[in-house]
């Protein structure tokens, strides 16, 4: 279980501005994360969204707040103030926030306006996940519930996949804690491929002795 806040930068459902009567400032709308949906991978695995994943966070009341691209710098909401509000819908983690008359703010509704901003991510540490190995062979990990942090519209929502199999267990700059893959779970993949292995070069040897046999 991973003890530090990661971050997870992905396509959302939506996006948007809405012009609300009686308010300056439009407000903006988006999912942060979207529940089942197998991420692209990560270092070394793929990663999915457990329905409720994020009902405890939500239901205690997590002091959490809208950033844009996770910059603490720039504030467009907050729970405990009620200009942010958040809320788990048949998609996943919806989030609605009032941003303040502040040039910033600003910037960032014009950039969504445009469509030059349309995703989003959300920052959290696992409190309880699931480890499994899929049909086809993948590490996934399922995050069933998680504490929240922030939720970011944000200008780059994609994974790091260039460099798969090289970062090692700690801190990446950006997406934070890196989560590291259950041992008996790796064991029991390579024990698994292992006997594959042992099981080819034994059929190989029955072809040998049934040619030899021919001969």
């Amino acid at each position: 279980m991973s003890q530090g806040i990661e971050r997870r930068y992905a396509p959302t459902a939506e996006l948007r501005a809405v012009k609300r009567e009686g308010r300056a400032m439009p407000t903006i709308v988006g999912h942060a994360a979207v529940f089942d949906q197998a991420s692209v991978e990560l270092w070394g695995f793929y990663e999915e969204v457990a329905p409720g994943a994020f009902a405890d966070s939500i239901a205690d009341g997590d002091d959490v707040r809208a950033l844009f691209n996770h910059d603490p710098n720039v504030v467009l909401g907050r729970t405990k103030s009620g200009t942010l509000r958040l809320a788990e819908d048949e998609i996943g983690l919806l989030a609605e926030f009032d941003p303040p008359d502040t040039q910033q703010a600003r910037d960032v509704i014009t950039l969504i306006e445009r469509g030059d901003v349309s995703q989003m991510s959300f920052a959290f540490r696992v409190l309880d996940e699931k480890w499994r190995i899929d049909g086809d062979e993948r590490y996934v990990r399922r995050i069933l519930r998680a504490k929240l942090y922030d939720v970011s519209p944000v200008t780059y929502p994609a994974y790091p996949s260039t460099d798969v199999g090289v970062r090692a267990a700690g801190k990446d700059p950006l997406f934070g804690e890196i989560p590291v893959i259950p041992a008996d779970l790796v064991q029991g993949r390579q024990a698994a491929a292992g006997g594959e292995q042992a099981q080819g070069r034994l059929e190989v040897l029955r072809l040998r002795l049934q040619l030899a046999e021919r001969q």
